[in-house]
């Protein structure tokens, strides 16, 4: 009962943030300007978009690999899954990933597809933030409008210097993992938490521990870090080519200064991947390069861009949900709490000394 409050909820805030985004809006020009747009660029964005979901698995195969070996196929299978439920329910479906994997590849346990899965945001946030910053230093604010981006330049410069910090503050976790979960085992102690949660916590830093073994091989490290690269280049060319479909003067500065806040806006947790939030921030930040573009125009793109982003993903999903062999009440069962955490407490690597790691 519960679950289905908190989802009714998040379905009336989504359904709050559409009229919010939709009030004052003429709709019938909004469905003028969207089939305005160049159906080749749209089509091309979606392909190259099927393209980032291959290359979000094959990172994680390579991110899986000092764990245990997986499948690309039963990757490829699982991430359009997960996508897919993202877009159906929301941010909860992130869960559906590392629940569905194990079914699909009996090697991956779901600690280990969960932990490397949070790894995965980790890198996902360092590409994001360096694509947006390396893009500020050079970014040319529009004609008359310089005084509001002359700080710009040092907002980059501090985005860089949060990966460069973030990335040693997670070397250092690695390399003194076995003090570090002593310490925090002490406290959590102290803190009269149930045996469960504190088990839960410590064996999800022990994996989180493993996975991070990754940045002890730099040959390991360059590889993911180019993978995410690729992905996120996979993701910037299709942004570039929606808002090109629909305004030929557009930049390729501009789309990765639109792409920073629609992604960061996707991560709010409303059913409809981020339906309402997502496109209330690409069509405010496409409104705010260009103030002479009509608001409608701007939710237009805005449409177009969150179905480019995640069609794809709705068609290769509902395809392997329906063609996977899968127990549909062992699904159930593992998507529940308590069945999670027990997968999540069994099997932890034994970490005791860094000769473990």
């Amino acid at each position: 009962m519960r679950k289905y409050l908190k989802f009714a909820l998040l379905f009336l805030l989504a359904i709050f943030i559409f009229w919010f985004f939709g009030r004052n809006l003429d709709w019938q020009e909004v469905s003028t300007s969207l089939r305005k747009g160049n159906p080749w660029y749209l089509v091309l964005a979606v392909l190259i978009i099927c393209i980032g979901y291959l290359l979000r698995a094959v990172r994680w195969q390579v991110l899986l690999e000092p764990i245990t070996p997986s499948s690309l196929k039963e990757l490829f299978a699982t991430t359009t899954v997960g996508f897919a439920a993202i877009f159906l329910i929301g941010r909860a479906g992130e869960i559906v990933r590392p629940m569905w994997l194990p079914m699909r590849d009996r090697r991956v346990r779901p600690s280990a597809a969960l932990v490397t899965l949070g790894l995965e945001r980790v890198f996902d946030l360092a590409a994001l933030a360096c694509f947006f910053s390396v893009n500020l230093l050079w970014f040319t604010p529009p004609p008359g409008r310089e005084e509001e981006f002359d700080k710009v330049a040092i907002l980059g410069i501090l985005m860089l210097g949060g990966v460069f910090l973030g990335f040693a503050a997670l070397i250092v976790y690695q390399r003194n993992s076995p003090k570090v979960i002593e310490w925090t085992s002490r406290i959590i102690d102290r803190r009269f938490l149930p045996k469960r949660i504190q088990k839960l916590i410590l064996n999800l830093l022990k994996h989180l521990s493993s996975a991070l073994a990754i940045l002890q091989d730099w040959r390991e490290t360059l590889l993911v870090s180019f993978w995410s690269f690729m992905l996120w280049l996979a993701i910037a060319v299709p942004t570039y080519l929606v808002l090109l479909a629909y305004d030929g003067t557009i930049t390729m500065a501009d789309s990765l200064f639109i792409m920073g806040f629609a992604v960061v806006s996707s991560v709010v947790p409303t059913p409809g991947g981020a339906a309402g939030a997502f496109h209330t921030a690409t069509a405010a930040s496409l409104l705010f390069l260009r103030q002479d573009m009509r608001r409608e125009d701007a939710v237009a793109v805005a449409i177009a861009m969150h179905l480019v982003y995640f069609a794809p993903a709705i068609f290769f999903g509902l395809y392997y949900f329906a063609h996977g062999d899968i127990s549909i009440e062992r699904f159930r069962s593992l998507l529940s709490s308590e069945h999670a955490v027990e997968e999540i407490e069994s099997d932890a690597p034994n970490i005791g000394s860094e000769s473990t790691l």
